[in-house]
């Protein structure tokens, strides 16, 4: 089923806090988020289960990496709410790994991991080997990260994101730059962390993968989801053969309609830059890597 979401206006308040759904993994409300006269995000609600693998694909400036950091509470919302229920045993609430991951390139992979194991509760050295594993790196642990592939330093990356067992993990474009082989093994590392109960939120670019690996799309545009379902309903919905067909037609659709409601003839190109110069701006802040439920 595709749901195509009228626009709203949210109040003006954020709240994390705590919940009790047990299926529900991260709950986002009507969340609003401008810079300056740019309204970047316009009353975006999201609900991710459990298990899940969540998509958000859109065009570039759209305000993907304002509402990634916005759900994995490193920003705040002008207004909206974000629920992420309370990880057992004090387990991290939220991982995340932003666009560009930035580690120290004379530490290897296992001092890496280790570093940030010692920034939570319970995490032993244990827990980094099990976690290179888990991520394909157990082979080049004790390489340099200087010496790393651009594939493997962001496999490296989505370790140190998931250290912890966070009940949530959000990734920001975790396959920018990488070959289709890469891209591929990212997302199958993905999906095998949402089979063992993960609730994953990813902005990515690489449709053909999205497509594969994702079980929920969310077509961000226009400051609001233009459409969400599952892969297959939204080519069912859009009559075309994939997903990369099926956004271009949903991203036209919508341009179409802000065309009619303003009474112009295309998107000023002016307003497209604002928003990107306003999505870059959000992501300059300081990139935590958890965010708390609160107690």
């Amino acid at each position: 089923m595709v749901s195509r979401r009228p626009r709203r206006r949210g109040d003006r308040r954020c709240r994390v806090v705590s919940g009790d759904a047990p299926a529900t993994a991260l709950r986002a409300r009507a969340i609003e988020q401008s810079f300056g006269d740019v309204d970047v995000l316009s009353g975006v609600s999201l609900s991710v289960e459990r298990g899940e693998v969540a998509a958000i694909v859109g065009p570039n400036g759209s305000g993907k990496s304002t509402l990634l950091r916005i759900l994995a509470g490193i920003a705040a919302p002008d207004g909206g709410s974000v629920t992420v229920p309370r990880a057992a045993g004090g387990a991290r609430s939220v991982g995340y790994l932003p666009q560009r991951p930035a580690f120290r390139e004379g530490f290897t992979a296992r001092d890496t991991l280790g570093f940030y194991a010692q920034l939570l509760d319970g995490v032993d050295d244990e827990d980094v080997a099990a976690t290179l594993d888990r991520v394909g790196l157990s082979g080049v642990a004790d390489r340099s990260v200087g010496s790393l592939s651009g594939g493997m330093t962001r496999l490296l990356g989505l370790g140190e994101s998931v250290l912890g067992d966070p009940s949530v993990l959000i990734l920001d474009e975790p396959g920018s730059g990488l070959d289709p082989a890469m891209v591929e093994r990212l997302f199958g590392v993905l999906g095998d962390l949402a089979a063992d109960g993960t609730a994953v939120v990813v902005a990515s670019h690489e449709l053909p993968a999205v497509e594969a690996h994702a079980d929920t799309v969310h077509v961000l545009d226009e400051g609001d989801f233009g459409a969400s379902g599952s892969p297959a309903a939204l080519l069912a919905e859009t009559d075309t053969g994939s997903l990369s067909a099926a956004f271009l037609q949903i991203v036209r659709a919508e341009v179409g309609e802000a065309t009619v409601r303003s009474g112009v003839g295309s998107r000023p190109s002016e307003s497209e830059s604002d928003d990107e110069r306003a999505d870059g701006a959000a992501e300059t802040g300081a990139e935590s890597r958890e965010v708390a439920a609160d107690e």
